[in-house]
């Protein structure tokens, strides 16, 4: 221990100011000649640390590392919560892809799926999923021509307002409006779905069907095994086979009709097409036309033997055949 000294008595430290070291030459203290009241209110009294809180640990071992660019142009600011929501990553991606599009910008389901390589079916399931979260807002609204248009809103936030659109404000000039607070989104009752959900006829039973039509219609996967239909599916396409079928149509014919030219790949259930492709009857066949007097055949002549040669012929009256009624005109003229 440098300049100090054992203790004392006491046990407080006593230092030998004959080993105690100075300062170096030129280099001036900063309190030097200031008395004790002047020294408290020295601004540089106190000694000032330009360490770090805590030395840096460096690259995490493990886990994803950011490369972080500076993106002055071309980039879409996102809430991390609607980037980190859980559930589909469709959803996110494309709510993300409709944030990034300019205002005015086509956002419907046709338009998305040319985009995204998923079909329908998924892409209708994301926009709805942002409609129940908040995030989308899909409103039917007049323009001031009288023109009814759909307009679709992404918030940032869920249940903000969007800001006004200045082609359908009458006066752009005038005073802007106050902020509106953001207000929730409306939940359905509890009653009128109990009243639709009752209203809903139940599905047709598979033993009331047409046998015929449930028998063609279990048929079609021995053309495309993709065709594979519920009991239910069956049931409910049973009676538009049936009408068919009254029409006057084959089996083979409303095969044929089901499975020719159907798509590489379904967006669906199968039975969405085939309900597609019957939901026409097609006209009856018409009656024969019916003829004014009946046709009436001939009485067949029987078959008798010939007096003179014993040869079968038909005739009415017995006698000899036309052979030998030839032969004997001959003898009478010779």
């Amino acid at each position: 221990m440098t300049g100090l000294q054992g203790r004392d008595a006491d046990g407080y430290v006593r230092r030998d100011k004959g080993k105690q070291k100075r300062p170096p030459a030129r280099i001036g203290v900063l309190t030097e000649g200031l008395t004790s009241q002047e020294e408290s209110t020295f601004p540089m009294a106190e000694s000032q640390s330009n360490a770090l809180l805590r030395a840096d640990a460096g690259a995490p071992t493990s886990g994803v590392i950011h490369v972080r660019t500076r993106l002055t142009a071309d980039f879409t600011v996102i809430s991390n919560a609607l980037a980190q929501r859980r559930g589909s990553a469709v959803t996110v991606g494309v709510a993300a892809y409709i944030s990034s599009l300019p205002d005015g910008s086509s956002v419907t389901i046709t338009t998305l799926c040319e985009h995204f390589d998923e079909g329908e079916i998924l892409i209708s399931r994301a926009l709805r999923e942002l409609e129940a979260a908040g995030y989308l807002e899909r409103r039917r609204e007049r323009t001031p021509t009288g023109q009814v248009r759909t307009r679709t809103y992404l918030y940032d936030v869920p249940g903000g307002d969007p800001e006004p659109d200045p082609e359908l404000d009458p006066d752009p000039d005038g005073p802007p409006e106050p902020p509106k607070p953001s207000r929730p989104r409306r939940q359905p009752a509890a009653a009128p779905v109990e009243e639709e959900q009752a209203e809903t006829p139940p599905p047709p039973a598979l033993a009331e069907a047409d046998p015929r039509a449930i028998a063609v219609l279990a048929a079609l996967r021995r053309v495309d095994p993709r065709l594979v239909l519920s009991e239910q599916e069956a049931a409910r396409l049973a009676p538009a086979v049936s009408r068919w079928l009254a029409a006057g149509l084959l089996p083979t014919h409303i095969t044929d009709h089901l499975t020719t030219r159907l798509p590489e790949r379904f967006l669906g259930r199968p039975s969405g097409i085939l309900a597609y492709r019957l939901r026409e009857t097609p006209l009856p066949l018409p009656a024969p036309p019916r003829s004014a007097a009946p046709s009436v055949r001939p009485a067949a002549v029987s078959v008798r033997n010939c007096d003179g040669c014993d040869r079968g012929f038909r005739a009415a009256q017995p006698g000899r055949c036309r052979d030998c009624r030839s032969r004997e005109q001959l003898r009478a003229a010779g």
